[in-house]
């Protein structure tokens, strides 16, 4: 069986889950002006695919490129590297 060439890996931040097993996730990159040669934070939305919905807005996630799974959807949630503290959930000691 071949093996398949090295897919990319990016992580970000996930700012929608209000589809079913899709997320869509926000990776910021810096990338530096021709003009003024001082970098500037870019960030694009990339649609993930979540199968266990088990993601929420807020948790840092990396996705990997994946085959084409509908008409916006070419990346899989690979794992969930920190889950977002919800608003009424404070640390008690």
């Amino acid at each position: 069986m071949s093996t398949r060439g090295q897919r990319r890996t990016l992580e970000g931040v996930v700012v929608s889950d209000k589809m079913d097993k899709t997320v869509v996730v926000r990776v910021e990159r810096l990338v530096k002006d021709p003009t003024y040669h001082k970098y500037v934070r870019s960030q694009t939305r990339f649609m993930a695919h979540d199968e266990a919905n088990d993601c929420g807005i807020g948790d840092r996630v990396r996705i990997i490129e994946h085959r084409p799974l509908s008409k916006k959807k070419r990346w899989m949630v690979q794992e969930t590297l920190t889950k977002a503290v919800k608003a009424g959930q404070a640390t008690q000691a």
